[in-house]
């Protein structure tokens, strides 16, 4: 279980680093949209780093989807709302308001109270998906 708790958790902290070099490229980017401004996107080590970040989420999010129940699982992915935001102000010097850290508190807990709710007296399955 140990294991599928770093897997699981490593979900937010990639997407969240997909995010800061994705930020890194825009920064690091200049002049208009066009065939040059593409050019220097996909040469950005910066980009680079945000693709192979997605690709490794992307490959990790399969095993734990193998694992876990998708309603069960996906509710972790809001928590990386909660950790972009607190890169932005770490990294980035950005404000973050009270009604922000309110709004991230209850992303918390709403994704804890989804991912951890007890299977029994729940609503029945679709029936659907139970004939097949």
């Amino acid at each position: 279980m140990k294991d599928l708790s770093t897997l699981w958790l490593s979900i937010p902290f990639l997407n969240t680093l997909q995010q800061i070099f994705l930020k890194e490229s825009a920064d690091h980017i200049s002049g208009q949209f066009g065939i040059t401004w593409i050019i220097e996107l996909v040469s950005s080590p910066w980009f680079i780093l945000a693709i192979i970040a997605e690709i490794v989420c992307f490959v990790l999010w399969l095993r734990v989807l193998a694992r876990i129940d998708l309603s069960k699982a996906f509710p972790l992915s809001a928590i990386s709302y909660v950790f972009v935001l607190a890169s932005a102000w770490l990294f980035y010097s950005e404000q973050v308001s009270g009604l922000q850290l309110g709004g991230s508190a209850l992303i918390i807990a709403g994704a804890w109270c989804v991912s951890t709710a007890p299977g029994e007296k729940s609503i029945p399955a679709s029936p659907s998906k139970s004939a097949q």
